[in-house]
């Protein structure tokens, strides 16, 4: 592979005798990573259905190796949200920020959602992800994955850092922050990024990181822990960056994060700090182990700093009248309560908003809460994201399909489905769609037939 001069005497200085494996590993064919949605399913029930031959990632609990010939995303159960394709080494930063549930958490640079997706199912529902990215194209693929997980308590945000900072000072238990940077640790994986790193290189970016990181920074509430990750190598972005935050705040604290023997730690002596807590830092290189580069610091803000810390409640109108009867009587299949005072209408569309989502006016989003359906003329028509965030148990009129059927692609493809003479006995009306036990969407079923409902812009092509 043809590598920058400039860089590869850089990485010469970072590795020293080990440069010579790194060379070679660039010439190793990379490696494809799954990581299991265990909102939806565990790992071990995953591995009981899987049709994959999979391989585990050592460092990852939910990741494992695939071979790309098996194509895993054509196969249903990428529909059902069952799993996410990741760089295998691009999994850890979302594995290592400590999030329980209840928290409420920002991805600050979450498109497409490979992290924002693992820390939702971290939440399993309860508190709140903010998940944020300033490029509404790219926010765009960050909310169809955040709909496919089947995340409900999700606020999808298209602001500058600074904007976010004005609204949410002290608010968040935990921050993820995976910077934009030179890329040096994906230069294999995507060759063309050599010539982004020649345009824009490391002394571009770790002034980008240091901005970015101070308007954060206010937004974490004492005792929580932000995750500052990159996939470069560049000392000046990882350990330089990592230096001037705990510069600018001395509440901040670095912290040990679960290790591998894989891992590099960080290494001060590349910038020349005297701070030997930067060791605590994670480097990952391609020839320590299967994977792309990356490099991780888990900060904690002590509990101590003086700060206002913000929570909110905010209060819904909940549904009323006619829309209320509308919504009744569709959820007369729904074996789950959807609590009337967390519901909300915006011109005709309904969503499930989180409990402790704060005040938006004035915030470019997406997508506030679930999206539950929309107020038709004389009836309730649910949504995709909906019949994501279901589970099969959740809904009493249910056509459950195995994987092997060629009636699945056939639904994914958007064509209405004939029903065997067992399943024309289901009601009439909204069917929910199933594979193998996981919800792929809906269809409206009238006597024999059923109309596909599957939403057009997921249609498998």
């Amino acid at each position: 592979m043809d590598l920058p001069k400039k860089f590869c005497l850089e990485m010469e200085r970072i590795l020293g005798e080990e440069y010579p494996d790194y060379l070679a590993s660039m010439e190793d064919t990379r490696k494809y990573g799954l990581r299991v949605n265990t909102a939806k399913i565990s790992v071990e029930d995953f591995l009981k259905i899987s049709p994959f031959d999979l391989t585990p990632i050592p460092y990852v609990k939910n990741g494992f190796y695939y071979d790309p010939e098996i194509q895993p995303a054509k196969h249903p159960y990428y529909f059902a949200g069952l799993y996410y394709l990741q760089d295998p080494s691009a999994m850890t930063p979302a594995s290592r920020l400590p999030v329980e549930e209840g928290d409420v958490v920002l991805d600050l640079c979450a498109a497409p959602g490979g992290k924002a997706t693992e820390l939702a199912a971290k939440l399993r529902g309860s508190g709140l992800l903010i998940a944020n990215d300033i490029s509404a194209k790219r926010a765009k693929a960050l909310l169809k994955n955040i709909e496919l997980f089947g995340v409900e308590n999700s606020f999808i945000v298209t602001e500058y850092p600074q904007k976010l900072g004005q609204y949410f000072e002290g608010f968040f238990d935990k921050i993820l922050i995976d910077a934009p940077c030179s890329g040096e640790g994906m230069f294999r994986k995507e060759p063309s990024m050599v010539k982004a790193w020649e345009q824009n290189g490391p002394e571009f970016y770790a002034k980008l990181q240091e901005e970015i990181l101070s308007q954060a920074l206010p937004m974490l509430k004492p005792g929580g822990y932000l995750l500052y990750s990159t996939c470069t190598f560049s000392p000046l972005e990882d350990e330089g960056t990592v230096d001037k935050v705990l510069s600018m705040d001395p509440d901040m604290e670095l912290v040990p994060m679960e290790g591998y023997e894989g891992f590099s730690e960080g290494n001060p002596d590349l910038i020349g700090s005297d701070r030997q807590e930067i060791r605590n830092c994670i480097r990952i290189f391609p020839h320590k182990l299967d994977g792309e580069g990356h490099f991780l610091a888990l900060f904690h803000k002590k509990e101590e700093a003086n700060q206002p810390v913000q929570s909110y409640q905010e209060a819904r109108g909940g549904l009323r009248g006619e829309e209320q009867r509308l919504f009744e009587e569709f959820s007369q299949n729904l074996n789950r309560d959807f609590e009337n005072r967390r519901l909300e209408t915006k011109g005709g569309m309904v969503y499930y908003m989180p409990d402790q989502l704060p005040k938006m006016r004035g915030l470019r989003f997406l997508r506030s809460g679930l999206f539950m359906g929309e107020m038709k003329k004389n009836r309730f028509e649910p949504s995709q994201s909906l019949a994501m965030a279901l589970r099969m148990e959740d809904y009493k009129n249910c056509l459950n399909l195995r994987s092997q059927e060629d009636r699945v692609l056939r639904y994914l493809k958007g064509e209405t489905l004939s029903l065997t003479e067992e399943e024309a006995g289901l009601e009439n009306g909204w069917v929910l769609v199933c594979v193998d036990g996981y919800p792929l969407g809906w269809g409206k079923k009238n006597k024999a037939s059923l109309k596909n409902k599957y939403h057009s812009g997921w249609r498998m092509m």
